[in-house]
């Protein structure tokens, strides 16, 4: 039972003992420990966890100290409840029956009750404690940008003044903060060459929940919808979801092809500026290609315009949407992607009658993004901090880049790296005999994160012999001797199997 009062990793970057300690007394004040029950023995607790037994030890001693645990010889360590009765002013009355056995019965039915089972998809999956490895080539994560961290606190701080507050302090039901809307019109969408009236915009806790609600009103059985394959494995889930029949479309040096196969569907997912997951960027001709074939075939375009600001070479050309006259091309943006991930912040710019729509669907979900986080994001945009972040970004990204392609094509000849133009990782083909799984096992031995390519893959049997490697978060003078390493692991394979 105190394994959901851990689901949230420890932050590292505070003291472990004083998080633990935290967690454990609300688990207790929650009755999540039951009183009869002893808690974990410190070295079991601390391997499920992730943290030393000697950290447990400490925090058992502080809460013996505290009264809320008494030690028992050779038994363990119980809850007081005495203590914790003065504590919550109310009787502990947590005890085994019969009712605990039909609760478990009802548990068991529940697959039968359920209409999709989500966590049956196929996932990707990224360790909740990847800064513990040394070289980190994971995606989507970032490294700590001090100087935005403290502009952002400023800018939540201005939110809460007076001034701000009214803006966010009430329900604002359905709308959004009109503030951080008209940012995006004026600063964000002419980046892209875009153009948008406010009725067109909706703010969203990101680009994938904007997918999301998309895929909600436009997919369901009948359906045909387009996805790049290789392919953003999220996109793939939620247009599933629908109902929907799902479309491979194959994806060269040139991104998304555009094909057949793409004439037959209702819509298409499409990553143009760098392609989920080889960061190709899909070329001029291909783009007034998939345009005209969306007029030609009455096809909706969904565009997930992730990572344009990372182009290192050439001029970055606009949105896809910005080639679109029809109002075909529904447009699916992040303000937080490159920021904090963790912030959840995006939109949505369509055709308004489509907007009015999704707006609705969005009440019943959650009705509106957090207020406060859309005005504090309005105010960072506004002060051009959004802009200098990115070209910080941007600047160390490039560095690493360029790094990145001169050792792979010094210490991995025999792998072949996909050419881009920008982006935050590269996609990785192994040489003949390899497997995908196979080397990040081995490279983890090694400390090296790496993150199997097959899962992009549409298909029952997916190929098994590309990776993906992340480099946003990893120390730029950790990329070469990382790529050693995993040439060094490729190495061990093939001693094994000669």
């Amino acid at each position: 039972m105190l394994d959901r009062y851990f689901i949230e990793p420890l932050d590292h970057g505070r003291r472990l003992q004083q998080q633990v300690h935290d967690r454990l007394v609300e688990a207790i004040l929650d009755g999540g420990v039951p009183p009869h029950e002893p808690l974990p023995a410190t070295r079991d607790l601390a391997e499920r966890i992730g943290v030393s037994r000697n950290t447990v030890v400490l925090v058992y001693e502080r809460l013996v100290e505290d009264g809320y645990l008494t030690p028992v010889r050779r038994r363990g360590h119980f809850i007081n409840e005495q203590y914790v009765r003065q504590q919550l002013n109310v009787r502990l009355d947590y005890r085994p029956t019969t009712l605990f056995r039909g609760d478990e019965a009802a548990g068991r039915a529940w697959a039968d009750r359920l209409r999709q089972q989500p966590s049956l998809n196929r996932n990707i999956v990224k360790p909740a404690n990847w800064r513990d490895y040394r070289y980190p080539f994971i995606y989507g994560q970032v490294t700590t940008d001090k100087v935005s961290i403290a502009r952002w606190r400023d800018c939540t701080r201005l939110a809460g003044t007076p001034y701000h507050a009214t803006a966010w302090v009430g329900d604002l039901i359905d709308a959004d903060d009109p503030l951080l809307v008209e940012q995006i019109i004026s600063r964000v969408l002419p980046q892209r060459g875009l153009k948008a009236r406010p009725d067109q915009v909706l703010i969203t806790i990101g680009s994938q929940n904007a997918l999301y609600m998309v895929a909600q009103l436009l997919c369901g059985p009948g359906v045909r919808a387009g996805i790049e394959n290789p392919g953003y494995v999220d996109a793939r889930n939620i247009l599933a979801a629908t109902g929907a029949e799902l479309v491979p479309l194959a994806v060269d040096a040139n991104g998304v092809v555009v094909g057949p196969e793409i004439e037959g569907c209702d819509l298409a997912y499409v990553t143009p500026s760098h392609q989920s997951p080889t960061s190709v960027t899909l070329s001029l001709q291909r783009r007034i290609a998939l345009v005209e074939a969306a007029r030609r075939h009455d096809l909706l375009l969904i565009e997930d315009d992730y990572e344009h600001e990372l182009n290192f070479i050439g001029a970055q050309r606009g949105a896809l949407k910005s080639f679109d006259n029809s109002g075909r091309t529904i447009y699916l943006g992040s303000l937080s992607k490159a920021l904090f991930p963790g912030l959840r912040l995006g939109f949505v710019v369509a055709p308004e009658p489509l907007v009015r729509e999704l707006r609705a669907l969005r009440r019943l979900m959650y009705r509106h993004p957090s207020a406060h986080d859309q005005r504090a994001m309005a105010i960072f945009i506004m002060e051009g901090h959004l802009d200098a972040h990115i070209r910080r970004v941007r600047d160390q990204l490039a560095r690493k880049w360029t790094l990145m392609y001169r050792e792979l094509a010094a210490r991995l000849p025999q792998c072949q790296a996909t050419a881009t133009t920008g982006g935050s990782a590269v996609w990785l083909r192994l040489p003949p005999g390899v497997d995908c799984w196979d080397l990040q096992r081995a490279a983890a031995k090694r400390g090296v994160l790496i993150e199997p390519g097959d899962i992009h893959f549409h298909g029952s049997q997916p190929p098994r012999h590309f990776i993906r490697l992340g480099f946003a978060a990893i120390a730029q003078d950790q990329i070469a001797p990382g790529l050693g390493e995993l040439q060094q692991a490729i190495d061990d394979l093939a001693r094994k199997d000669p």
